[in-house]
Order: C-alpha cells, then structure tokens, then sequence
C-alpha cells in the first residue's frame, strides 16, 4: 500500500491534481474476501470507484452489492472477459435483473 500512495504522490507532482480516478479493481470470483481487501484498499487510498472484472463465468459478482454499500463507492466498469474490448459501463438496472434471473425462485 505504501508503494501505491508513493505513485499517487508522484503522480500528484507531475499533474496538478492527478490522479483524477483512483479505481479499485475488484475480482467478482473472489468473494466475501473482496469487502476486506476493498475496505484495506478504500482506507490506503481516495478510491473514487470500482471495476468488477470476470462476470463472463460462473461468478455472480453479489459480493458489489456489499463493496458498493458499505464504501458508498460507485462501480464504474464490469469485465466481462480477458480483453480491454470486454470492459463494459455498468449498468445497475441490468445488473439486477442479471441478478435476480441467476436466483432460485422462491415455492408458493
């Protein structure tokens, strides 16, 4: 972490007022343990958003519920496979539908 707030401190002096984003790039396959690393990263750094990378397997990317939530940070970007081509702008709305098709529905 200390590395990091070096390069943003040098980047700072190069650029006034640089860097603009700071975002934390997140694994959707990570889990429960992606909210620690997110609240170690958030604590180190001025996070300014959050890309969610590997949503094109069997990941369901729930644990952005939970990041997003507790920092109040806004996700930028999704990955959706290996490539910068494969980055796409975040959609809330279609994220839970994606969400909530994934889910067992519930017995009446």
């Amino acid at each position: 972490m200390e590395e990091l707030q070096k390069v943003r401190r040098v980047i700072g002096k190069a650029q006034e007022g640089a860097p603009h984003e700071t975002w934390l790039v997140i694994d959707s396959t990570s889990g429960q343990n992606a909210i620690a690393q997110a609240q170690m990263f958030t604590q180190a750094m001025a996070v300014t958003g959050i890309v969610l990378t590997k949503l094109d397997g069997t990941a369901k990317g729930g644990v952005i519920l939970g990041i997003a939530d507790q920092l109040k940070l806004p996700v930028r970007y999704i990955g959706v496979g290996e490539r910068v081509d494969d980055l796409r702008d975040f959609d809330p709305e279609e994220f839970v539908e994606a969400l909530l098709e994934e889910a067992p529905q519930a017995q009446a």
